[in-house]
């Protein structure tokens, strides 16, 4: 039970750190719209920070994240921490030089890099796009080695500070619009990135220091943990694109459509789709995949198994009524957080459709990004592979049939679409490895889940038909999300669904131990 207790301590923490990172993600990307709309210069920005981004997503990320901490947890649990430390030390040295080699590639093609992602800019943007991107290339660097401290830590079992580091980023991006952006402008926004991303990284080095930490620096390739790594590597490189090439194409695509302000349209959809789906899903991905990991070293499937379905089980009952919701609400958001300003009324009506559009994509996207762990912890990386790159082909193909037609909607349905075959992909094959979880308990739960879904979007809608207009954005917003859930949550527990009775059974449990404690007191 203490266990149980610890488990909810630690994902409730980091979802409330990530909780109060991504509001700030929202303030930050606020003043950005506020300052720069959906004009030239937040188009050339908002691709040229998304170059870098995409190079370390999908070369790096995957390899830190998916083969740094199962490799890590397993020399741990067999040949214990210090050897671990040492390959953690030559993983980071070996991955640090390859991100910096890719700095500087970045910088030198800088010009047909911002052709590749955004060919329908006039020159007069695609000339400032290839500045920026000069400027923001080291967001490779820093961005390895922030987020090899993250795989360190969270191997470490230190969740709450790696939750913590946008948080701290976002902070330092926020400061610099309210004292430098009149008198520095996009280019000084620029600097102020690579300034985020490096106290991303620095903020975790006394974390590392009291978790007992050294570095041991070696660029040793020969070491079988390294070959192990680079045995990964591929398949797992593959299966991680997804997001990144996805939002590549997305930027693409948009950079034709009105003018270039697509590329806006969808990126600042994305963000809010993500701050959504993410504050909940990505830390849950996070908690679960060292305990993935270690279990699958120990080679018991059972507690594999059941941590999975644990996981599946919370994901889907969170993120059906994300989905639904956003679904009704794309509007009211998009105007409350991003209008304003020189975000006019066309800025969020486009931005509001690639948001409602994209939501359809969210359990996809919440599936793949558990069940992707779920493989990676067994350091098996073909089937994600083969799902990777089936989605992104659907994208492609499917981006390419429908922008022309439908515009900024055209290509949010092409990732939604992307993202659920996905997970659908990586689903399917679970059973035969011992970790499925599509049964009767399963589609029983589902089925309960998308019936309180519906209930709310409807409750939810009424609302919204009812206040729309007649009063100010904010409790346009709230009334509708906070009316929609109410009846999630009825009817979910009326029908029996199995996570909102356990959510009742933990709330008595809470409340039954504050009582004991003010008996005991």
């Amino acid at each position: 039970m203490e266990k149980k207790k610890s488990a909810v301590w630690t994902v409730g923490s980091m979802m409330a750190i990530t909780l109060g990172g991504k509001i700030l993600g929202l303030v930050r990307d606020r003043m950005l719209t506020v300052n720069y709309g959906s004009g030239m210069e937040a188009n050339a920005f908002l691709t040229a920070s998304r170059i870098p981004r995409v190079f370390f997503d999908t070369i790096f990320s995957s390899a830190i994240g998916a083969c740094l901490i199962p490799v890590m947890g397993e020399l741990m649990e067999k040949r214990g921490r210090k050897d671990a430390m040492r390959f953690a030390g030559n993983f980071m040295t070996v991955m640090c030089v390859l991100c910096a080699v890719m700095s500087i590639l970045g910088a030198v093609f800088a010009g047909p890099l911002t052709w590749l992602f955004a060919d329908g800019y006039d020159e007069a943007t695609a000339s400032l796009c290839r500045e920026l991107t000069r400027i923001m290339m080291p967001m490779v660097l820093f961005a390895g080695v922030a987020y090899a401290f993250v795989g360190i830590l969270q191997s470490l079992d230190e969740f709450n500070i790696p939750a913590a580091i946008s948080l701290i980023s976002n902070v330092a991006i926020i400061i610099y619009y309210l004292t430098l952006n009149d008198r520095f402008g996009i280019y000084g926004l620029a600097v102020a990135f690579l300034v985020a991303w490096a106290l991303q990284a620095l903020v975790q080095v006394p974390s590392l220091v009291k978790k007992g930490f050294k570095l041991y620096p070696s660029l040793s390739l020969r070491n079988e943990e390294m070959r192990k790594v680079f045995r990964l590597l591929l398949p797992v490189m593959v299966s991680t694109w997804v997001l990144p090439i996805n939002q590549t194409v997305n930027s693409r695509f948009g950079s034709r459509l009105f003018g270039g302000a697509g590329v806006s349209a969808i990126e600042y959809a994305f963000n809010l789709y993500t701050v959504i789906a993410g504050i909940f899903v990505i830390q849950l991905a996070n908690y679960i995949f060292p305990r993935l990991s270690r279990e699958s070293a120990s080679g018991d499937p059972e507690k594999l198994k059941g941590t999975l379905r644990s996981a599946m089980g919370i994901t889907l009952f969170v993120v059906i009524p994300m989905t639904a919701g956003l679904f009704i609400m794309a509007g009211p958001v998009v105007s409350l957080i991003y209008g304003g300003g020189r975000f006019d009324a066309f800025s969020v009506e486009i931005t509001s459709r690639a948001l409602r559009w994209m939501s359809l994509g969210m359990v996809g996207y919440a599936v793949q990004f558990v069940l992707s762990r779920a493989y990676f912890a067994g350091q098996s990386g073909l089937v994600p592979l083969i799902a990777g790159a089936v989605s992104i082909g659907a994208n492609i193909l499917l981006s390419m049939l429908l922008a022309p037609r439908l515009d900024v909607a055209g290509i949010a349905i092409a990732s939604a679409v992307s993202f659920t075959l996905n997970g659908v992909i990586m689903a399917v094959p679970l059973k035969k490895r011992g970790m499925g979880f599509f049964d009767r308990t399963f589609f029983t739960n589902f089925g309960k889940q998308l019936i309180s879904a519906a209930l709310m979007a409807a409750a939810a809608y009424g609302t919204l038909r009812v206040l729309d207009g007649r009063v100010g954005k904010l409790l346009t917003l709230l009334a509708p999300v906070c009316v929609g859930a109410a009846v999630y949550g009825i009817t979910a527990l009326c029908l029996g669904t199995d996570e909102a009775k356990s959510a009742v059974r933990l709330i008595k449990n809470k409340l039954g131990g504050c009582g004991a404690n003010e008996k005991d007191t």
